[in-house]
């Protein structure tokens, strides 16, 4: 997805995708198909049940690159690249947010039942995780 350095990588790369929706007056059906993406996912998961007022995500992936959904209710997601920041609302199950590798992410005001499903490049390794604001300053370069 990313063919950008960790470095290089700036608030301006994250961008939205459309989600092909089948419309039927039965209900809609969406759908992602390896072949239709830019990259291909190994990780699959999905947040739920989150509390008022909690926030989620607060770190950056030094390699791996993301997609996050809303399939239901909405939430923000607050991009920093060390220098811009960024606030995006996802709201719609037919839209994905690309984050591409550096750059740092925040979840935040999440509607009540609100689920994020995340589609990630690569398998989980917390060696790709920067888990601390400084750290992640120290890394952009």
């Amino acid at each position: 997805m990313s063919e950008k350095s960790f470095g290089q990588t700036s608030i301006r790369d994250a961008v939205m995708i459309d989600i092909p929706v089948v419309h039927d007056r039965r209900g809609n059906l969406a759908f992602i198909e390896s072949k239709g993406l830019p990259f291909r996912f190994r990780r699959v998961y999905y947040l739920f049940d989150i509390p008022s007022g909690a926030r989620r995500g607060g770190h950056a992936h030094r390699a791996q690159d993301e997609w996050l959904i809303a399939l239901s209710g909405s939430f923000d997601v607050i991009l920093w690249d060390g220098k811009q920041e960024r606030r995006i609302t996802l709201n719609r199950p037919d839209k994905a947010l690309s984050i591409p590798r550096g750059l740092w992410r925040e979840l935040e005001n999440f509607s009540s039942g609100a689920v994020c499903l995340v589609l990630n490049t690569d398998f989980f390794d917390e060696s790709d995780y920067i888990r601390r604001k400084e750290d992640f300053l120290g890394e952009k370069g």
